[in-house]
């Protein structure tokens, strides 16, 4: 397929129609345990053992905490947009009631309300904390919240470039402005009103764990559905990942020592992409049904990124920094969707809202008369464009799975292993 080709959403007839998606899907845009009667074994590659093993090891993350026995964090930070947003859009914008993850069924599975969360239940954030014996993180904007063990910046709908770059471009981001920068700005003043100096801030980082991203998908989304070519959007990845990359720089430099930074997830596979760009070419499929010049964009993001990481690591040796790999985290999910339970014919199809997700007519979900779908477990989209808490909780275990030896918390899971206790 040309990668000039102007990508232009279709009405599903092979015509050309009317997007009105992106204004508002922009906003949203392990552990392995293995018992016997008296032990629990130290497994450090869970996937080897089998997907029924993994299925109980994610189930327990909150009841294992590998990280927690692992690594011994004590506050965890979040940067990123509506994959990991636990309430900052809500809270940020005057109008945060009046938007559709405001509203049930958003929250319904874990919380019985919305939290502003862009799923039925938690995120992989949560998860991750779960896993690390801490709280949920509470949204930084929320004015009663206890930021003892972490903050979360994050905020649906942000970029990895900020507002004014994305504008000369001629992209405008309908939902916040609140991109990458403004949350190292937020994150700043956060540390000095707590830390004071440089080094304090450095000593009471020391056990703490960052999260830079996901972030850089809306910088793509927003004109991808306006319908730009390939070749535009492939100019923009640079940019992107070199904002990520000057996060990562200001991370460190406020002592951070141990950094995620996840890639791009295959969006040829999200449901709303493979509505919007639906196409009689089967040649443009790859087995799961995904888009693969859309995933293939992905990952030159993605490549780029663990490029970067790379040489960072060189420059900063004494920094753990790990990509978070998310792009097969979700492949997983398609790839072993039977034995983790989940519906093979609703594998892109969402939970709630009906297709095509509001690129020529559907339903959002979350507004009027829209309700979601009696079994979201079964389902790993939850909107068309966010997971559901039952997809989020795999992927989490698939990215357990990967960076738990790469955090190098070599001398506290040895202390584990001598105790019989589980470490991922």
């Amino acid at each position: 397929m040309d990668r000039s080709h102007v990508w232009t959403p279709s009405d599903g007839n092979g015509q050309n129609g009317k997007i009105t998606f992106w204004s508002y899907c922009v906003i949203c845009c392990v552990l392995l345990i293995y018992t016997s009667s008296e032990k629990i074994g130290i497994l450090m590659n869970s996937r080897k053992l089998g997907n029924y093993s993994f299925k109980i090891a994610a189930d327990n993350i909150g009841t294992i905490r590998p990280l927690e026995k692992a690594c011994h964090f004590n506050k965890i930070y979040q940067l990123g947009d509506s994959i990991a947003d636990t309430g900052n859009l809500v809270r940020e914008s005057p109008f945060g009631s009046g938007y559709p993850f405001a509203h049930l069924p958003y929250g319904e599975t874990t919380f019985g309300f919305p939290t502003g969360r862009c799923s039925d239940g938690l995120l992989m954030i949560d998860y991750i904390a779960l896993a690390a014996g801490l709280p949920y993180l509470e949204p930084s904007m929320k004015e009663d919240g206890n930021f003892t063990t972490g903050v979360n910046f994050a905020v649906g709908g942000s970029t990895a470039l900020p507002k004014e770059v994305l504008e000369a471009k001629d992209i405008t981001n309908p939902i916040s402005n609140s991109s990458l920068s403004v949350q190292l700005d937020w994150m700043s003043s956060h540390f000095a009103s707590i830390c004071h100096t440089k080094e304090g801030c450095r000593k009471m980082l020391e056990k703490s764990l960052f999260f830079v991203g996901e972030i850089g998908g809306n910088d793509y989304n927003v004109p991808f559905l306006e319908g730009r070519s390939m070749n535009e959007l492939t100019a923009l990845v640079p940019g992107v990942v070199q904002s990520i990359t000057n996060a990562i720089k200001r991370v460190i430099d406020f002592g951070a020592t141990r950094i995620i930074v996840p890639g791009n997830f295959p969006i040829g596979c999200i449901p709303v992409y493979v509505a919007c760009f639906q196409t009689n070419d089967t040649a443009a499929y790859d087995e799961h049904h995904c888009l693969k010049d859309l995933n293939n964009f992905a990952e030159i993001h993605n490549q780029l990124l663990k490029a970067s990481i790379k040489k960072l690591k060189k420059d900063y040796p004494k920094v753990v920094i790990v990509y978070g790999d998310y792009y097969n985290a979700y492949l997983s999910l398609l790839s072993n969707a039977r034995s983790l339970g989940f519906d093979e014919n609703a594998l892109q199809k969402a939970c709630c809202g009906t297709e095509p997700y509001d690129c020529s007519g559907g339903k959002l979900c979350g507004t009027p008369g829209v309700k979601a779908c009696p079994r979201p477990d079964k389902y790993i989209s939850w909107d068309g464009v966010h997971s559901t808490q039952q997809a989020y909780k795999y992927m989490t275990a698939h990215l357990l799975d990967s960076i738990m030896p790469q955090l190098k918390c070599h001398s506290s899971a040895q202390d584990a292993r001598m105790n019989n206790q589980a470490v991922f």
